[in-house]
C-alpha cells in the first residue's frame, strides 16, 4: 500500500443509489471521479427483465466504478451508474437529483468549478457534497443553455421528468468518453462506452466533444465554440509568464481530491512539468493535510528504457516519492486482448501505448492510489510531434495544432481514460483546461514553429516558458530532452516486438486480401491487420468499426500532413522514429541501423 499520512473524512462522491437517491448533505468541497454511465430513452419494453437487461449492461461498466451501483427508472427510461468512491461509500449518491426529484442526472467526471457556480445557486438546495449535483440545479435555473459554465471534465444525461425530455453532453475535448446508440425499438442510448450498448443498438458513434444532445431539439449542437476552433491564424504575440500562470492555475485546480494520487511521469517535458508544478503546490493544497507534501510518480518501461532512466532523474530532481515498473514485451502481447476491449479502438498508436499504461494501472492501483495526473494535449497544443518540424508554414502549422486537438478524443484521451478506468484509476489532464488551451491556441503560431538555427525545437514556447534560472522547475536538459513518444520511450523493442509478433499471426496472403475481408479502414500492415481481428471479435457490428477513425499517418501525424514530406507515404508508421531526419533514433538504412542495435538504441 501507499501509505498517506494525515487525516481524513467527509463525503464521497461519484456515488450511487437506488430509485430514491438519497444521500446526506455536503459541504461541496469533494470532487466526483471517473465512473460508468448507462442510460436508455423510450424503450418499447419496461419490463423486468428489460431492468435486469440495462443492469447487465451497466455492469460492462464495472470496472469505470467497482465501489458500488445505482439505478433510475421512469417508465420508459432508464438511467444506471457505476461508481468510483472518492472516500465514503456511504454517500453522494448517483443518480442525482433536483430538491423535488423531477430533474435526474448521471454523470461521469468532475467540476472543477462547482464550488463558484453553488455560489450562483443560492435559491437551491444541495442533497450531496458531489461536486456534480451543480449540474442538475444548473438546469432548473438555466434550461438548456448552461453547459458552458462548467470547468471540467464531463459526460453526463440528464432526465426531465416535467415533460420527459432529456440531454446529454460531452467536455470541451471529449477527456471523458461518451457513445450515443439507437435500438431498433426507437429507443437512444448513451454510455460512457462502446460495450454497453453494441450489442443491443443497431447503430451507434462517438458522441462529439464539446457537442449537447436535446431530444426537444434533436440531433446535436455544438456548446464549445473558441476562437481557435475556427482555425483561424491567432496574431497574439507570446508571453512566456501568462502561459506558465495559466497552466500551473490548471495543475493547481486539479489537486482538488481526498483520495491518494500521484503523477504519471515519463521523464520527458510534458509530464515532468506537471510533476514540477504539482510538486511545487502541493504543500499549499487541501490535499496535502490529507496524504501529505510530498508527491507520488509512477514510470513503466522495459528496463534500460529512455523513459525509466529520464523519469529517474526528474523524480530524483524534485524529491518525488518514485515507484518504478518493469514490463517484458510478452507481458504486454499477452494484455493485448484485454487492453483492446477496454481501449475499444483499433488505430495502432493507440493500443501500442495504451498497453504500458494499462499494465501500469493496474500496478498503481494496487498500491491504493485512485488518481494520478498526465501529460496528455501538448503535443497537440504547441505541435510538439516530430513531424511538426516539416510544417512548411505558420498557417499550415496552426492548422494542423486545431485538427490534432479536435479528434484527441478518438486517440489520447480516449487512451489515457479507458487505459487507467480499466483498473478504476482516474487520469487528469491539466494541458487540455479550457483556460489553458485558450491561451495557448492564441498565441501566434510563428512563435510555436521549429527553427533549429535559433535553437527552437519543437515545444518551444513551453520550455521557455518554465525556463526559470532563480527558481528552476527543472534541470535545462531535462526541460530541453528532445520529444519520444509514449510507446517509444517505454523502450524501442516494445514496437519491434509487436510487429515481431503481428508477422507471425498474420500472413502475406492475409494483408493481400485485406481489402476483402475489411473494406472500411483496411489495415495496411500486418500488425494493423492483428489488431483489428482482434476488435472485430469483440465488436463485430459496422457501427463499431467506423467509431475508430482511419487514413494515412506518419509519426502521429494526421492525413493531410503527411503531404509536408513527399518521402513519409513510403514510410507510414505512428512511431516517431518514422520522422526521417527528425529523430536522433529515426528508421535508418540496414547499416546505420545495425549500429543503432550495437550502440544499444534499438532492440
Amino acid at each position: 500500500m501507499v501509505v498517506m499520512t494525515g487525516g481524513g473524512g467527509g463525503s464521497s462522491n461519484c456515488g450511487s443509489g437506488g430509485d430514491d437517491g438519497g444521500g446526506g448533505a455536503g459541504d461541496g468541497k469533494l470532487p466526483d471521479a471517473m465512473c460508468g454511465i448507462l442510460a436508455v430513452f423510450g424503450c418499447v419494453d419496461c419490463s423486468q427483465a428489460k431492468r435486469a437487461r440495462i443492469i447487465e449492461l451497466s455492469r460492462r461498466l464495472r470496472h469505470r466504478g467497482p465501489d458500488w451501483s445505482g439505478l433510475h427508472s421512469e417508465q420508459d427510461c432508464y438511467l444506471a451508474h457505476q461508481r468510483l468512491a472518492i472516500v465514503d461509500p456511504a454517500s453522494g449518491d448517483q443518480p442525482l437529483y433536483n430538491e423535488d426529484k423531477t430533474i435526474i442526472v448521471t454523470v461521469n467526471g468532475e467540476i472543477y468549478n462547482h464550488k463558484a457556480l453553488r455560489e450562483k445557486l443560492t435559491s437551491h438546495k444541495f442533497n450531496t457534497g458531489s461536486d456534480c449535483e451543480v449540474i442538475a440545479h444548473l438546469y432548473e435555473e438555466y434550461g438548456e443553455d448552461f453547459v458552458h459554465m462548467l470547468d471540467g471534465m464531463f459526460s453526463f444525461v440528464l432526465l426531465d421528468t416535467r415533460d420527459k425530455s432529456y440531454i446529454a453532453a460531452r467536455d470541451a475535448i471529449g477527456i471523458t468518453p461518451l457513445y450515443m446508440g439507437w435500438g431498433l425499438d426507437g429507443s437512444v442510448w448513451f454510455a460512457s462506452e462502446m460495450k454497453a450498448l453494441s450489442d443491443d443498438c443497431e447503430q451507434f458513434m462517438s458522441f462529439l466533444p464539446g457537442h449537447i444532445y436535446s431530444s426537444k431539439v434533436g440531433g446535436l449542437r455544438r456548446w464549445y465554440n473558441p476562437t481557435w476552433y475556427s482555425e483561424r491564424i491567432p496574431s497574439t504575440p507570446y508571453d512566456p509568464l501568462l502561459l506558465r500562470h495559466a497552466f500551473e492555475k490548471a495543475v493547481v485546480k486539479r489537486l482538488m481530491t481526498d483520495v491518494p494520487f500521484g503523477v504519471l511521469l515519463s521523464g520527458g517535458l510534458d509530464s515532468s512539468l506537471v510533476a514540477a508544478v504539482a510538486s511545487r503546490h502541493l504543500a499549499n493544497s487541501e490535499a496535502s493535510w490529507q496524504w501529505g507534501s510530498q508527491l507520488h510518480t509512477f514510470c513503466i518501461g522495459l528496463k534500460g528504457s529512455p523513459d525509466l532512466s529520464a523519469a529517474r532523474e526528474v523524480a530524483d530532481y524534485l524529491g518525488t516519492r518514485h515507484h518504478e515498473f518493469y514490463f517484458t514485451v510478452q507481458e504486454g502481447i499477452d494484455a493485448l486482448e484485454e487492453v483492446i476491449y477496454h481501449i475499444e479502438t483499433y488505430d495502432v498508436t493507440t493500443i501500442r501505448a495504451s498497453t504500458p499504461m494499462f499494465l501500469m494501472s493496474r500496478k498503481i492501483k494496487s498500491l491504493g492510489v485512485k488518481m494520478v495526473l498526465s501529460g496528455e494535449g501538448s503535443d497537440e497544443i504547441f505541435g510538439g510531434y516530430l513531424y511538426f518540424h516539416k510544417a512548411p508554414n505558420k498557417e499550415e502549422f496552426h492548422e494542423e495544432t486545431c485538427r490534432k486537438i479536435k479528434a484527441l478524443h478518438l486517440f489520447d484521451c480516449l487512451r489515457a481514460n479507458k487505459s487507467t478506468s480499466a483498473w478504476g484509476l482516474e487520469a487528469r489532464v491539466p494541458f487540455l483546461d479550457k483556460e489553458f488551451i485558450d491561451v495557448a491556441m492564441s498565441i501566434d503560431p510563428k512563435w510555436k514553429m521549429i527553427q533549429r538555427d535559433i535553437g527552437r525545437i519543437e515545444k518551444w514556447v513551453l520550455r521557455n516558458a518554465f525556463d526559470d534560472a532563480e527558481n528552476p522547475y527543472l534541470p535545462k536538459h531535462i526541460l530541453y530532452r528532445q520529444k519520444e513518444q509514449f510507446s517509444d520511450g517505454v523502450g524501442y523493442s516494445w514496437i519491434d516486438g509487436l510487429k515481431d509478433h503481428a508477422n507471425q499471426q498474420v500472413t502475406d496472403s492475409m494483408l493481400t486480401n485485406a481489402t476483402f475481408v475489411y473494406p472500411e479502414n483496411t489495415p495496411t500492415t500486418k500488425e494493423g491487420y492483428y489488431y483489428r481481428t482482434i476488435f472485430e471479435k469483440f465488436f463485430p457490428k459496422n457501427a463499431a468499426r467506423l467509431t475508430v477513425p482511419g487514413g494515412p499517418s506518419v509519426a502521429c501525424s494526421t492525413a493531410k500532413a503527411v503531404e509536408w514530406d513527399a518521402s513519409w507515404s513510403k514510410n507510414l508508421d505512428p512511431s516517431g522514429r518514422a520522422a526521417l531526419g527528425v529523430h536522433e533514433a529515426a528508421y535508418a538504412s540496414d547499416a546505420t541501423e545495425t549500429k543503432l542495435k550495437t550502440d544499444g538504441l534499438l532492440s
